[in-house]
């Protein structure tokens, strides 16, 4: 197929972009100096729908199909990444629970995730378990009435904001999933600050001592928890991870030539500069490239295709890959201005590095990826 957009799409692109060259790219330095997000952000989002507008209307969503989803992320992403990770994680949770949640689990939870009365978190990396993610050691054991659960995990997205939580953990052979709510006796949270990037993701720590859920807090069947449940979310948060680096990647271009425009050296602006062109070109090309990728995989996953998986892989794998570069080229084109918070290009560069990390590793791609 071919992937020009159509007239609706268009403009419901430009509708994002002036939401967010609104409403997030002037606060966005603040929020990573704060290392957190306002509450107002959250009240904002959701009112709009913003949160999980993947979702059906029925559950405050708006609906909105796997393409225009991602044209959503990318601009989501050129403003902010912090913010783009809050709605790929709200998404992440939403959308197993859609899939696998319970009756009374979707009617309790869906509709406060998507108007952000409640934040969700999903809870799957462990202080030594991150790739290997079918092995995590949290575990939860039968009773009578429910489970009981202990571990730690860790690197958990707005981990100390968020009031449910969809864990991981083995419960026998396999793995299963459980919603754990803020206050649950034998839960607690600790802030995991200070790091390069994701700064206002509000990172925390997560201890499971003797906690004990009833067994309706079980998200789907025993032993599905990361064979289905996992990597559903996951899939859904590399889409989400690679839109957003096309928009970070168109962030990093934007922000170079205009600073290769007014920046002079030896007489003329930088960008008349060869080498300075070539990294420009370089940006240009492969943003274009990630963001073709990027529509294919929405396609696909439109279409419902078997084929939409590893398009997402290739998509993230790329998008990511692509967008460490470009940052780290547009700090290089705006010199000693470039680390320093004068200019965002110091962001971009610390943000896009954490994208190769996120939703599995460049590496775990190249692995999965046919």
């Amino acid at each position: 197929m071919g992937f020009d957009l159509t007239a609706q799409q268009r403009e419901a692109q430009e509708v994002y972009r002036a939401f967010v060259s609104e409403s997030i790219v002037p606060y966005a330095d603040q929020w990573d100096r704060d290392q957190a997000l306002p509450p107002e952000v959250f009240r904002t989002l959701g009112a709009k729908g913003y949160l999980v507008p993947s979702l059906p209307a029925e559950y405050g969503g708006r609906g909105m199909d796997m393409l225009h989803y991602g044209l959503f992320s990318e601009e989501i992403g050129r403003g902010c990444q912090s913010v783009r990770n809050l709605l790929g994680v709200q998404g992440m949770v939403a959308h197993a629970l859609l899939r696998f949640g319970s009756r009374s689990q979707k009617q309790l939870w869906l509709p406060r995730i998507a108007s952000g009365e409640t934040v969700a978190a999903f809870a799957l990396t462990e202080p030594s378990i991150g790739s290997d993610a079918s092995n995590v050691r949290t575990t939860a054991t039968r009773t009578d009435t429910g489970y009981v659960l202990n571990g730690v995990k860790k690197w958990i997205s707005f981990g100390v904001k968020a009031g449910i939580f969809l864990v991981i953990a083995h419960s026998g052979e396999a793995a299963s999933a459980f919603l754990v709510e803020r206050g649950t006796p034998g839960f607690s949270t600790e802030p995991i600050t200070d790091l390069m990037g994701l700064r206002a993701s509000m990172l925390g720590e997560l201890r499971f001592e003797d906690c004990e859920i009833p067994a309706e807090n079980r998200v789907g069947k025993e032993g599905i928890g990361f064979a289905w449940i996992a990597n559903t979310a996951l899939d859904y948060g590399r889409y989400s991870t690679a839109c957003g680096c096309v928009g970070l990647s168109q962030a990093c271009l934007d922000a170079s030539q205009s600073y290769s425009r007014e920046r002079k050296q030896f007489g003329v602006p930088i960008r008349e500069h060869q080498l300075v062109r070539q990294m420009l070109t370089n940006m240009r090309v492969n943003s274009q490239a990630a963001r073709l990728l990027c529509y294919h995989a929405g396609y696909l996953r439109d279409q419902g295709s078997p084929d939409a998986i590893q398009a997402t892989l290739a998509a993230k794998y790329f998008a990511s890959t692509h967008v460490s570069l470009a940052a780290a080229d547009a700090v290089q084109i705006h010199g000693a201005q470039g680390i320093g918070y004068g200019y965002p290009v110091q962001r971009y560069m610390r943000d896009a590095k954490v994208m190769e990390i996120i939703e599995g590793t460049t590496q775990i791609q190249q692995v999965f990826i046919d």
